[in-house]
Protein backbone atom coordinates (compact mmCIF):
# COMPACT_ATOMS: atom_id res chain seq x y z
CA UNK A 1 0.00 0.00 0.00
CA UNK A 2 1.22 3.52 -0.54
CA UNK A 3 0.04 6.78 0.99
CA UNK A 4 1.07 9.10 -2.04
CA UNK A 5 -1.93 11.31 -2.73
CA UNK A 6 -4.31 9.64 -0.37
CA UNK A 7 -6.32 11.61 1.90
CA UNK A 8 -5.88 11.17 5.48
CA UNK A 9 -7.32 12.69 7.78
CA UNK A 10 -5.80 13.00 11.58
CA UNK A 11 -7.32 14.33 14.90
CA UNK A 12 -5.19 15.67 17.78
CA UNK A 13 -2.26 16.37 15.69
CA UNK A 14 -1.32 19.60 17.18
CA UNK A 15 0.83 17.64 19.64
CA UNK A 16 2.71 13.77 20.30
CA UNK A 17 1.45 11.33 18.58
CA UNK A 18 -0.49 13.46 16.46
CA UNK A 19 1.60 15.62 15.12
CA UNK A 20 4.09 12.93 14.55
CA UNK A 21 1.43 11.21 12.75
CA UNK A 22 0.88 14.03 10.30
CA UNK A 23 4.61 14.91 9.56
CA UNK A 24 5.00 10.95 8.95
CA UNK A 25 1.81 10.89 6.51
CA UNK A 26 3.50 14.27 5.00
CA UNK A 27 6.88 12.65 3.73
CA UNK A 28 4.72 9.92 2.21
CA UNK A 29 3.39 11.93 0.35
CA UNK A 30 -0.19 12.38 1.50
CA UNK A 31 -2.98 14.67 1.43
CA UNK A 32 -3.37 15.65 4.59
CA UNK A 33 -6.08 16.94 6.85
CA UNK A 34 -5.91 17.96 10.75
CA UNK A 35 -7.45 19.06 13.34
CA UNK A 36 -7.30 19.96 16.67
CA UNK A 37 -8.99 22.42 19.15
CA UNK A 38 -5.54 24.16 19.59
CA UNK A 39 -6.48 26.71 16.02
CA UNK A 40 -3.02 28.27 16.22
CA UNK A 41 -0.82 25.14 16.89
CA UNK A 42 -2.60 23.67 14.19
CA UNK A 43 -1.66 25.93 11.79
CA UNK A 44 2.18 25.68 12.58
CA UNK A 45 1.87 22.24 12.09
CA UNK A 46 0.41 23.12 8.72
CA UNK A 47 3.35 24.82 7.78
CA UNK A 48 5.69 22.44 8.94
CA UNK A 49 3.91 19.72 6.55
CA UNK A 50 4.06 21.55 3.54
CA UNK A 51 7.32 21.46 3.84
CA UNK A 52 7.45 17.77 2.78
CA UNK A 53 3.85 17.34 1.11
CA UNK A 54 1.61 19.31 -1.51
CA UNK A 55 -1.40 19.19 0.47
CA UNK A 56 -2.23 20.00 3.98
CA UNK A 57 -6.20 20.96 5.02
CA UNK A 58 -6.90 22.58 8.45
CA UNK A 59 -10.38 22.24 10.13
CA UNK A 60 -10.66 22.54 13.64
CA UNK A 61 -12.84 21.25 16.47
CA UNK A 62 -13.55 19.99 19.45
CA UNK A 63 -14.33 16.32 20.28
CA UNK A 64 -16.81 17.60 22.86
CA UNK A 65 -19.35 19.61 20.09
CA UNK A 66 -21.21 17.10 17.84
CA UNK A 67 -22.18 20.07 15.84
CA UNK A 68 -18.84 21.25 15.43
CA UNK A 69 -17.64 17.83 14.30
CA UNK A 70 -20.95 17.53 11.66
CA UNK A 71 -20.03 20.64 10.08
CA UNK A 72 -16.46 19.71 9.99
CA UNK A 73 -17.02 16.53 8.10
CA UNK A 74 -19.12 18.10 6.06
CA UNK A 75 -16.76 21.10 5.01
CA UNK A 76 -13.86 18.39 4.61
CA UNK A 77 -15.52 16.57 2.30
CA UNK A 78 -16.65 19.90 0.05
CA UNK A 79 -13.28 20.81 -0.01
CA UNK A 80 -11.29 18.04 -0.32
CA UNK A 81 -14.09 15.14 -2.04
CA UNK A 82 -12.98 12.14 0.19
CA UNK A 83 -11.37 10.68 3.43
CA UNK A 84 -9.04 7.40 2.55
CA UNK A 85 -7.82 7.13 6.31
CA UNK A 86 -9.47 8.47 9.20
CA UNK A 87 -7.32 8.04 12.16
CA UNK A 88 -9.27 9.35 15.39
CA UNK A 89 -6.20 9.97 17.80
CA UNK A 90 -7.61 13.30 19.74
CA UNK A 91 -8.28 12.73 23.38
CA UNK A 92 -7.59 13.49 26.99
CA UNK A 93 -6.61 11.49 30.21
CA UNK A 94 -6.68 11.42 34.03
CA UNK A 95 -5.32 11.81 36.97
CA UNK A 96 -7.68 11.34 40.30
CA UNK A 97 -9.51 8.70 42.13
CA UNK A 98 -13.00 7.45 41.64
CA UNK A 99 -13.91 8.38 44.83
CA UNK A 100 -12.63 12.23 44.61
CA UNK A 101 -13.60 12.50 40.69
CA UNK A 102 -17.17 14.24 40.06
CA UNK A 103 -19.36 12.26 37.65
CA UNK A 104 -19.05 15.75 35.25
CA UNK A 105 -15.47 14.89 35.03
CA UNK A 106 -16.37 10.89 33.92
CA UNK A 107 -18.44 12.58 31.26
CA UNK A 108 -16.08 15.05 29.60
CA UNK A 109 -13.70 12.44 29.41
CA UNK A 110 -16.04 10.44 28.05
CA UNK A 111 -17.19 13.02 25.67
CA UNK A 112 -13.94 13.52 24.41
CA UNK A 113 -12.36 10.31 24.36
CA UNK A 114 -15.27 7.61 23.09
CA UNK A 115 -18.72 9.67 22.09
CA UNK A 116 -16.05 12.54 19.84
CA UNK A 117 -14.34 9.09 17.98
CA UNK A 118 -17.50 7.97 17.96
CA UNK A 119 -19.71 10.50 16.14
CA UNK A 120 -16.45 11.47 13.70
CA UNK A 121 -16.54 8.08 12.65
CA UNK A 122 -20.17 7.62 11.79
CA UNK A 123 -20.09 10.94 10.17
CA UNK A 124 -17.67 10.02 8.00
CA UNK A 125 -18.43 6.69 7.42
CA UNK A 126 -21.08 6.44 4.57
CA UNK A 127 -18.78 8.25 2.62
CA UNK A 128 -16.18 5.78 2.87
CA UNK A 129 -18.58 3.03 1.93
CA UNK A 130 -19.87 5.39 -1.17
CA UNK A 131 -16.73 5.51 -1.97
CA UNK A 132 -15.95 1.94 -2.08
CA UNK A 133 -14.04 1.53 0.88
CA UNK A 134 -11.50 3.36 3.84
CA UNK A 135 -9.45 2.50 6.50
CA UNK A 136 -10.32 4.02 9.84
CA UNK A 137 -7.60 3.82 13.11
CA UNK A 138 -8.55 4.33 16.38
CA UNK A 139 -5.86 5.55 19.43
CA UNK A 140 -6.61 3.54 22.20
CA UNK A 141 -4.49 2.80 25.24
CA UNK A 142 -3.21 -0.60 27.23
CA UNK A 143 -5.54 0.95 29.78
CA UNK A 144 -8.20 -0.07 27.31
CA UNK A 145 -7.08 -3.48 28.38
CA UNK A 146 -6.68 -3.38 32.14
CA UNK A 147 -7.93 -0.99 34.55
CA UNK A 148 -5.43 1.03 36.34
CA UNK A 149 -5.24 3.72 39.29
CA UNK A 150 -6.11 6.96 38.68
CA UNK A 151 -7.72 6.77 35.12
CA UNK A 152 -11.28 5.13 35.86
CA UNK A 153 -12.79 7.05 32.78
CA UNK A 154 -10.04 7.11 30.97
CA UNK A 155 -9.89 3.16 31.00
CA UNK A 156 -13.55 3.07 30.70
CA UNK A 157 -13.54 5.41 27.60
CA UNK A 158 -10.56 3.24 25.83
CA UNK A 159 -12.30 -0.44 26.35
CA UNK A 160 -15.67 1.00 25.02
CA UNK A 161 -13.48 2.31 21.97
CA UNK A 162 -12.71 -1.35 21.40
CA UNK A 163 -16.06 -2.46 21.57
CA UNK A 164 -17.08 -0.17 18.73
CA UNK A 165 -14.36 -0.34 16.37
CA UNK A 166 -14.33 -3.97 16.46
CA UNK A 167 -18.01 -4.18 15.78
CA UNK A 168 -17.35 -1.51 13.31
CA UNK A 169 -15.49 -4.02 11.51
CA UNK A 170 -17.37 -6.78 11.77
CA UNK A 171 -20.42 -4.86 10.12
CA UNK A 172 -18.65 -3.60 7.61
CA UNK A 173 -16.26 -5.75 5.99
CA UNK A 174 -18.03 -6.29 2.84
CA UNK A 175 -18.04 -2.57 1.85
CA UNK A 176 -14.27 -2.65 2.31
CA UNK A 177 -14.43 -0.58 5.27
CA UNK A 178 -10.88 -1.92 7.42
CA UNK A 179 -10.29 -1.02 10.71
CA UNK A 180 -7.22 -0.80 13.18
CA UNK A 181 -6.81 -0.10 16.73
CA UNK A 182 -3.49 1.09 17.81
CA UNK A 183 -2.66 0.52 21.31
CA UNK A 184 -0.04 2.54 22.82
CA UNK A 185 1.40 2.19 26.03
CA UNK A 186 4.31 4.72 27.57
CA UNK A 187 4.97 7.46 24.84
CA UNK A 188 6.99 10.59 25.37
CA UNK A 189 4.12 13.35 24.71
CA UNK A 190 2.63 15.66 27.42
CA UNK A 191 -0.57 13.43 27.76
CA UNK A 192 0.22 13.40 31.34
CA UNK A 193 0.37 16.86 31.54
CA UNK A 194 -2.94 17.34 30.33
CA UNK A 195 -4.85 14.72 32.24
CA UNK A 196 -8.08 15.74 34.37
CA UNK A 197 -7.74 15.67 37.77
CA UNK A 198 -10.91 15.91 40.64
CA UNK A 199 -11.16 19.49 39.52
CA UNK A 200 -11.01 19.45 36.34
CA UNK A 201 -7.60 21.19 35.80
CA UNK A 202 -5.09 19.81 34.16
CA UNK A 203 -2.04 17.39 36.08
CA UNK A 204 0.53 19.59 34.98
CA UNK A 205 3.30 16.58 35.16
CA UNK A 206 5.24 14.63 33.16
CA UNK A 207 5.24 10.66 34.39
CA UNK A 208 8.20 8.96 35.05
CA UNK A 209 6.79 6.54 32.97
CA UNK A 210 5.87 8.56 30.01
CA UNK A 211 9.65 9.82 30.17
CA UNK A 212 10.87 7.06 30.23
CA UNK A 213 8.44 5.56 26.86
CA UNK A 214 9.48 5.44 23.47
CA UNK A 215 9.24 8.52 21.16
CA UNK A 216 5.99 9.99 19.54
CA UNK A 217 7.72 9.31 16.39
CA UNK A 218 8.34 5.76 16.59
CA UNK A 219 4.88 5.36 17.62
CA UNK A 220 3.43 6.81 14.34
CA UNK A 221 5.69 4.82 12.35
CA UNK A 222 4.21 1.53 14.14
CA UNK A 223 0.96 2.93 13.24
CA UNK A 224 1.60 3.90 9.80
CA UNK A 225 2.78 0.50 9.32
CA UNK A 226 -0.40 -1.16 10.65
CA UNK A 227 -1.79 0.96 8.38
CA UNK A 228 -0.28 -0.66 5.44
CA UNK A 229 -0.18 -4.21 6.54
CA UNK A 230 -3.90 -4.24 7.24
CA UNK A 231 -2.94 -5.32 11.28
CA UNK A 232 -6.73 -5.87 13.27
CA UNK A 233 -4.81 -4.48 16.42
CA UNK A 234 -1.38 -2.99 16.89
CA UNK A 235 0.12 -2.97 20.55
CA UNK A 236 3.02 -0.04 20.95
CA UNK A 237 5.05 0.56 23.56
CA UNK A 238 8.64 -1.22 25.80
CA UNK A 239 8.20 -3.63 28.40
CA UNK A 240 5.02 -1.97 29.95
CA UNK A 241 3.13 -4.09 26.77
CA UNK A 242 4.17 -7.52 29.02
CA UNK A 243 0.90 -6.58 31.59
CA UNK A 244 -1.27 -6.78 28.68
CA UNK A 245 -0.01 -10.40 28.15
CA UNK A 246 0.31 -11.37 32.07
CA UNK A 247 -3.46 -10.42 32.35
CA UNK A 248 -4.53 -13.11 30.01
CA UNK A 249 -2.36 -15.94 30.44
CA UNK A 250 -0.87 -15.23 34.41
CA UNK A 251 -3.82 -13.19 35.67
CA UNK A 252 -2.67 -14.05 39.13
CA UNK A 253 0.11 -12.19 38.81
CA UNK A 254 -1.12 -9.14 36.62
CA UNK A 255 -4.06 -8.40 39.44
CA UNK A 256 -0.51 -8.72 42.44
CA UNK A 257 1.16 -5.89 40.20
CA UNK A 258 -1.34 -3.72 38.66
CA UNK A 259 -2.11 -2.01 42.13
CA UNK A 260 1.51 -1.60 42.71
CA UNK A 261 2.80 0.37 39.29
CA UNK A 262 3.05 3.85 40.23
CA UNK A 263 0.07 5.59 38.27
CA UNK A 264 1.20 9.53 38.54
Amino acid sequence: MTFKGKVVWVTGATSGIGEALAYEFASLGARLIISSNQVKDLETVKENCLKKCDFCFTQPFDLESQEEIANSVKNVIDKVGNIDILINNGGISQRSKIIETPFEIDKRIMNIDYYGAVYLTKNVLPFMVKNGGGHIMVTTSIAGKFGFPLRSAYSAAKHALYGFFETLRAEHINDNIKVTIACPGRVQTNISKHALTKDGNEHGNMSQGQANGISAEKCARKMIWAIKKNKREVLIGGKELIMVYLKKFFPGIFYKLVSKIDPS
